[in-house]
Protein backbone atom coordinates (compact mmCIF):
# COMPACT_ATOMS: atom_id res chain seq x y z
CA UNK A 1 0.00 0.00 0.00
CA UNK A 2 2.97 1.99 1.15
CA UNK A 3 4.83 1.71 -2.70
CA UNK A 4 1.57 1.47 -4.71
CA UNK A 5 -0.88 4.40 -3.05
CA UNK A 6 0.56 6.88 -0.48
CA UNK A 7 3.84 7.57 -1.88
CA UNK A 8 2.64 7.92 -5.85
CA UNK A 9 -0.20 10.16 -4.13
CA UNK A 10 1.86 12.04 -1.57
CA UNK A 11 5.00 12.46 -4.42
CA UNK A 12 2.50 13.30 -7.55
CA UNK A 13 0.38 16.28 -5.14
CA UNK A 14 4.20 17.14 -4.03
CA UNK A 15 5.27 17.58 -7.87
CA UNK A 16 1.75 19.45 -8.80
CA UNK A 17 1.78 21.73 -5.89
CA UNK A 18 5.45 22.77 -6.41
CA UNK A 19 4.71 23.62 -10.54
CA UNK A 20 1.93 25.54 -8.96
CA UNK A 21 3.58 27.22 -6.56
CA UNK A 22 6.64 27.50 -9.00
CA UNK A 23 4.14 29.18 -11.99
CA UNK A 24 2.61 31.47 -9.99
CA UNK A 25 6.06 33.06 -8.09
CA UNK A 26 7.51 33.51 -11.98
CA UNK A 27 4.56 35.38 -13.19
CA UNK A 28 3.75 36.68 -9.62
CA UNK A 29 7.09 38.24 -10.10
CA UNK A 30 6.59 39.35 -13.76
CA UNK A 31 3.14 40.77 -13.07
CA UNK A 32 3.17 41.88 -9.23
CA UNK A 33 4.71 45.23 -9.80
CA UNK A 34 1.98 46.23 -11.52
CA UNK A 35 -1.07 44.32 -10.21
CA UNK A 36 -1.84 46.90 -7.29
CA UNK A 37 -1.81 49.58 -9.23
CA UNK A 38 -3.70 47.86 -11.63
CA UNK A 39 -6.51 46.46 -9.58
CA UNK A 40 -7.43 50.12 -8.37
CA UNK A 41 -7.66 51.54 -12.12
CA UNK A 42 -9.50 49.12 -13.51
CA UNK A 43 -12.43 47.99 -10.62
CA UNK A 44 -14.56 51.02 -10.94
CA UNK A 45 -17.86 49.09 -11.55
CA UNK A 46 -18.67 45.43 -11.33
CA UNK A 47 -18.13 44.58 -15.15
CA UNK A 48 -14.89 45.74 -15.41
CA UNK A 49 -13.43 44.69 -12.08
CA UNK A 50 -14.99 40.76 -13.26
CA UNK A 51 -13.00 41.46 -16.52
CA UNK A 52 -9.90 41.97 -15.36
CA UNK A 53 -9.40 39.79 -12.48
CA UNK A 54 -10.58 37.21 -14.57
CA UNK A 55 -7.19 37.87 -16.89
CA UNK A 56 -5.18 38.58 -13.96
CA UNK A 57 -6.50 35.20 -12.30
CA UNK A 58 -5.68 33.28 -15.54
CA UNK A 59 -2.19 35.10 -16.11
CA UNK A 60 -1.26 33.81 -12.47
CA UNK A 61 -3.09 30.81 -12.18
CA UNK A 62 -3.65 31.69 -8.67
CA UNK A 63 -7.20 32.76 -7.55
CA UNK A 64 -6.43 32.98 -3.73
CA UNK A 65 -3.21 35.13 -4.99
CA UNK A 66 -5.90 37.89 -6.03
CA UNK A 67 -8.60 37.26 -3.23
CA UNK A 68 -5.53 37.95 -0.68
CA UNK A 69 -4.39 40.60 -2.73
CA UNK A 70 -7.76 42.59 -2.77
CA UNK A 71 -8.16 41.84 1.18
CA UNK A 72 -4.81 43.13 1.33
CA UNK A 73 -6.27 46.58 -0.52
CA UNK A 74 -9.31 46.72 1.75
CA UNK A 75 -7.70 46.72 4.68
CA UNK A 76 -4.84 49.11 3.50
CA UNK A 77 -7.65 51.10 2.57
CA UNK A 78 -6.79 51.40 -0.84
CA UNK A 79 -9.70 50.22 -2.33
CA UNK A 80 -13.20 50.27 -1.15
CA UNK A 81 -15.15 46.95 -0.30
CA UNK A 82 -17.92 47.52 -2.94
CA UNK A 83 -14.95 47.28 -5.58
CA UNK A 84 -13.96 44.08 -4.92
CA UNK A 85 -17.28 42.04 -5.88
CA UNK A 86 -16.14 41.91 -9.64
CA UNK A 87 -12.58 40.93 -7.89
CA UNK A 88 -14.13 37.87 -6.42
CA UNK A 89 -16.49 37.07 -9.16
CA UNK A 90 -13.77 37.42 -11.87
CA UNK A 91 -11.36 34.70 -9.81
CA UNK A 92 -13.61 32.18 -9.74
CA UNK A 93 -13.36 32.23 -14.04
CA UNK A 94 -10.22 32.92 -14.38
CA UNK A 95 -8.96 30.03 -12.60
CA UNK A 96 -11.11 27.98 -15.32
CA UNK A 97 -7.55 28.18 -17.61
CA UNK A 98 -5.17 25.77 -15.67
CA UNK A 99 -8.16 23.04 -15.76
CA UNK A 100 -8.86 23.39 -18.89
CA UNK A 101 -5.05 23.16 -20.31
CA UNK A 102 -4.89 19.49 -18.39
CA UNK A 103 -7.85 18.76 -19.77
CA UNK A 104 -6.68 18.91 -23.44
CA UNK A 105 -4.53 15.71 -22.58
CA UNK A 106 -1.25 17.18 -23.37
CA UNK A 107 0.51 15.27 -20.35
CA UNK A 108 3.19 14.11 -23.06
CA UNK A 109 4.83 16.87 -24.02
CA UNK A 110 5.27 17.49 -19.77
CA UNK A 111 8.97 16.31 -20.29
CA UNK A 112 10.02 18.39 -23.48
CA UNK A 113 8.09 21.55 -22.05
CA UNK A 114 10.26 20.98 -18.71
CA UNK A 115 13.61 20.77 -20.78
CA UNK A 116 12.61 23.35 -23.36
CA UNK A 117 11.84 26.01 -20.07
CA UNK A 118 15.41 24.97 -18.42
CA UNK A 119 17.36 25.94 -21.58
CA UNK A 120 15.32 28.95 -22.48
CA UNK A 121 15.73 29.87 -18.72
CA UNK A 122 19.87 28.95 -18.69
CA UNK A 123 19.98 31.42 -22.19
CA UNK A 124 17.71 34.61 -20.10
CA UNK A 125 20.38 34.02 -17.69
CA UNK A 126 23.50 34.34 -19.56
CA UNK A 127 22.02 36.36 -22.12
CA UNK A 128 21.12 38.70 -18.92
CA UNK A 129 24.89 39.09 -17.97
CA UNK A 130 26.66 39.16 -21.49
CA UNK A 131 24.33 40.81 -23.96
CA UNK A 132 23.58 44.16 -22.12
CA UNK A 133 27.13 44.94 -21.71
CA UNK A 134 27.04 44.41 -25.39
CA UNK A 135 23.69 45.96 -26.39
CA UNK A 136 22.45 47.89 -23.68
CA UNK A 137 18.93 48.51 -25.44
CA UNK A 138 17.48 45.21 -25.25
CA UNK A 139 18.61 44.50 -21.61
CA UNK A 140 14.99 44.46 -20.73
CA UNK A 141 13.78 41.41 -22.63
CA UNK A 142 15.81 38.99 -20.75
CA UNK A 143 13.84 39.44 -17.15
CA UNK A 144 10.15 38.54 -19.01
CA UNK A 145 11.98 35.46 -20.67
CA UNK A 146 12.98 33.87 -17.79
CA UNK A 147 10.07 34.29 -15.31
CA UNK A 148 8.29 33.02 -18.80
CA UNK A 149 10.46 29.98 -18.85
CA UNK A 150 10.36 29.38 -15.24
CA UNK A 151 6.72 29.58 -15.66
CA UNK A 152 6.45 26.74 -18.18
CA UNK A 153 8.62 24.84 -15.66
CA UNK A 154 6.41 25.06 -13.49
CA UNK A 155 3.61 24.17 -15.67
CA UNK A 156 5.18 21.27 -17.23
CA UNK A 157 5.66 20.24 -13.42
CA UNK A 158 2.30 20.13 -12.58
CA UNK A 159 1.52 17.83 -15.81
CA UNK A 160 4.27 15.38 -14.54
CA UNK A 161 2.74 15.65 -11.37
CA UNK A 162 -0.83 14.59 -12.82
CA UNK A 163 0.73 11.52 -14.59
CA UNK A 164 2.35 10.17 -11.50
CA UNK A 165 -0.90 10.28 -9.24
CA UNK A 166 -2.70 8.47 -12.09
CA UNK A 167 -0.96 5.54 -11.27
CA UNK A 168 -2.79 5.51 -7.94
CA UNK A 169 -5.96 4.45 -9.74
CA UNK A 170 -5.31 0.61 -10.47
CA UNK A 171 -4.39 -0.15 -6.90
CA UNK A 172 -7.17 1.74 -5.38
CA UNK A 173 -9.67 -0.31 -6.95
CA UNK A 174 -7.63 -3.32 -6.16
CA UNK A 175 -7.71 -2.93 -2.56
CA UNK A 176 -11.49 -2.47 -2.56
CA UNK A 177 -11.03 1.15 -1.42
CA UNK A 178 -12.11 3.06 -4.25
CA UNK A 179 -15.20 0.84 -4.16
CA UNK A 180 -16.65 1.96 -1.17
CA UNK A 181 -16.18 5.59 -1.51
CA UNK A 182 -18.02 4.85 -5.20
CA UNK A 183 -20.95 3.17 -3.83
CA UNK A 184 -21.40 6.11 -0.95
CA UNK A 185 -21.27 8.66 -4.01
CA UNK A 186 -23.85 6.56 -5.81
CA UNK A 187 -26.02 6.48 -2.62
CA UNK A 188 -25.31 10.26 -2.68
CA UNK A 189 -22.75 12.76 -4.71
CA UNK A 190 -23.09 14.71 -1.08
CA UNK A 191 -20.02 12.16 -0.10
CA UNK A 192 -17.80 13.42 -2.94
CA UNK A 193 -19.07 16.76 -2.56
CA UNK A 194 -17.69 16.78 0.91
CA UNK A 195 -14.20 15.09 -0.16
CA UNK A 196 -13.81 18.35 -2.48
CA UNK A 197 -14.12 20.36 0.44
CA UNK A 198 -12.55 18.96 3.11
CA UNK A 199 -9.47 17.87 0.93
CA UNK A 200 -9.30 21.05 -1.23
CA UNK A 201 -9.09 23.14 2.50
CA UNK A 202 -6.42 20.97 4.07
CA UNK A 203 -4.24 21.60 0.63
CA UNK A 204 -5.12 24.73 -0.11
CA UNK A 205 -5.21 24.15 -3.70
CA UNK A 206 -8.88 23.40 -5.59
CA UNK A 207 -6.48 23.04 -8.58
CA UNK A 208 -4.65 20.32 -7.25
CA UNK A 209 -8.19 18.20 -6.69
CA UNK A 210 -9.72 18.77 -9.57
CA UNK A 211 -6.76 17.75 -11.38
CA UNK A 212 -6.65 14.75 -9.57
CA UNK A 213 -10.54 13.82 -9.53
CA UNK A 214 -9.67 14.07 -13.92
CA UNK A 215 -6.65 12.06 -13.77
CA UNK A 216 -8.66 9.26 -11.76
CA UNK A 217 -11.72 9.67 -14.11
CA UNK A 218 -9.40 9.58 -17.81
CA UNK A 219 -8.31 6.28 -16.10
CA UNK A 220 -11.64 4.94 -16.13
CA UNK A 221 -11.63 4.64 -12.17
CA UNK A 222 -14.14 7.84 -10.93
CA UNK A 223 -17.37 7.75 -12.83
CA UNK A 224 -17.59 12.37 -13.99
CA UNK A 225 -20.62 12.77 -12.46
CA UNK A 226 -19.18 12.39 -8.93
CA UNK A 227 -15.83 14.17 -10.50
CA UNK A 228 -18.30 16.94 -11.28
CA UNK A 229 -19.54 16.49 -7.52
CA UNK A 230 -15.80 16.87 -6.27
CA UNK A 231 -15.41 20.41 -8.39
CA UNK A 232 -18.78 21.82 -6.84
CA UNK A 233 -17.19 20.57 -3.44
CA UNK A 234 -13.73 22.00 -4.44
CA UNK A 235 -14.72 25.37 -4.76
CA UNK A 236 -16.04 25.52 -1.78
CA UNK A 237 -13.09 24.14 0.27
CA UNK A 238 -10.93 27.21 -1.53
CA UNK A 239 -12.31 29.81 0.61
CA UNK A 240 -10.58 28.84 3.78
CA UNK A 241 -7.99 30.65 3.03
CA UNK A 242 -9.81 34.00 1.96
CA UNK A 243 -10.85 33.50 5.38
CA UNK A 244 -7.82 32.54 7.28
CA UNK A 245 -6.53 35.56 5.29
CA UNK A 246 -9.17 37.86 6.17
CA UNK A 247 -8.39 37.00 9.89
CA UNK A 248 -7.49 40.17 11.96
CA UNK A 249 -8.20 42.31 9.65
CA UNK A 250 -10.95 45.09 8.99
CA UNK A 251 -14.52 44.44 9.10
CA UNK A 252 -14.02 45.20 4.84
CA UNK A 253 -11.70 42.91 4.58
CA UNK A 254 -13.51 40.45 6.33
CA UNK A 255 -16.63 41.08 4.00
CA UNK A 256 -14.72 40.64 1.33
CA UNK A 257 -13.54 37.38 2.38
CA UNK A 258 -17.10 35.89 3.09
CA UNK A 259 -18.42 37.22 -0.19
CA UNK A 260 -15.95 34.71 -1.71
CA UNK A 261 -17.95 32.17 0.40
CA UNK A 262 -21.35 33.08 -0.23
CA UNK A 263 -20.45 32.92 -4.07
CA UNK A 264 -18.74 29.75 -4.25
CA UNK A 265 -21.27 28.25 -1.65
CA UNK A 266 -24.78 29.74 -3.41
CA UNK A 267 -23.20 28.32 -6.86
CA UNK A 268 -22.97 24.62 -5.21
CA UNK A 269 -26.53 24.84 -4.18
CA UNK A 270 -27.53 26.22 -7.43
CA UNK A 271 -25.73 23.54 -9.36
CA UNK A 272 -25.81 20.58 -6.98
CA UNK A 273 -29.64 19.42 -7.95
CA UNK A 274 -28.59 19.39 -11.45
CA UNK A 275 -25.25 17.49 -11.74
CA UNK A 276 -26.57 15.04 -13.93
CA UNK A 277 -27.78 17.92 -16.32
CA UNK A 278 -24.13 19.35 -16.17
CA UNK A 279 -22.83 16.40 -16.96
CA UNK A 280 -24.75 15.71 -20.12
CA UNK A 281 -23.76 19.45 -20.96
CA UNK A 282 -20.45 18.70 -20.71
CA UNK A 283 -20.34 15.67 -22.92
CA UNK A 284 -21.57 17.43 -25.34
CA UNK A 285 -18.62 19.38 -25.52
CA UNK A 286 -16.23 16.88 -24.73
CA UNK A 287 -15.56 12.93 -25.69
CA UNK A 288 -12.89 12.75 -22.83
CA UNK A 289 -13.85 12.10 -18.93
CA UNK A 290 -11.08 14.29 -18.00
CA UNK A 291 -12.01 17.08 -20.57
CA UNK A 292 -15.99 16.63 -19.42
CA UNK A 293 -14.87 17.65 -15.95
CA UNK A 294 -12.88 20.83 -17.21
CA UNK A 295 -15.67 21.75 -19.19
CA UNK A 296 -18.49 21.00 -15.99
CA UNK A 297 -15.94 23.15 -14.04
CA UNK A 298 -15.82 26.29 -16.88
CA UNK A 299 -19.83 26.42 -16.66
CA UNK A 300 -19.88 26.62 -12.77
CA UNK A 301 -18.06 28.99 -12.49
CA UNK A 302 -18.50 31.33 -15.74
CA UNK A 303 -22.72 30.96 -14.61
CA UNK A 304 -22.00 31.49 -11.07
CA UNK A 305 -20.83 34.61 -11.55
CA UNK A 306 -22.64 36.26 -14.19
CA UNK A 307 -25.66 34.95 -12.01
CA UNK A 308 -24.61 36.80 -9.41
CA UNK A 309 -23.08 39.71 -11.16
CA UNK A 310 -26.45 41.73 -11.16
CA UNK A 311 -26.28 41.54 -7.23
CA UNK A 312 -23.18 43.64 -7.36
CA UNK A 313 -24.94 46.90 -8.46
CA UNK A 314 -27.17 46.71 -5.17
CA UNK A 315 -26.93 50.13 -3.16
CA UNK A 316 -26.77 48.33 0.25
CA UNK A 317 -23.24 47.60 -0.96
CA UNK A 318 -21.86 51.36 -1.19
CA UNK A 319 -22.94 51.55 2.51
CA UNK A 320 -20.15 49.04 3.14
CA UNK A 321 -16.76 50.47 3.14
Amino acid sequence: MLQDIILPLIGGLAIFLFGMKTMEFALHLWAGPYLQRALHRFTKTPVHGMVFSSLMTAAMQSSTAITVIAIGLVNAGLVTFPRTLGIILGTNIGTCLTTELIGLNITHYALPLLLGSITAWMWGVIADDIIPNIVPRIQHWWKPLQYASIATGGFSLILLGMEWMKKISEPLQERGMFSWFLERSQESLLWALLAGIIITALVHSSAAIIAMAMGLAATGALPVAVGIAIVIGSNIGTCFTAIIASIGGSRSGQFVAWSHVVLNVGGALLFYPFIDQLLHLSQLMSGQEAGQIARAQTIFNIVSSVAALPLCYLPVWKRLR
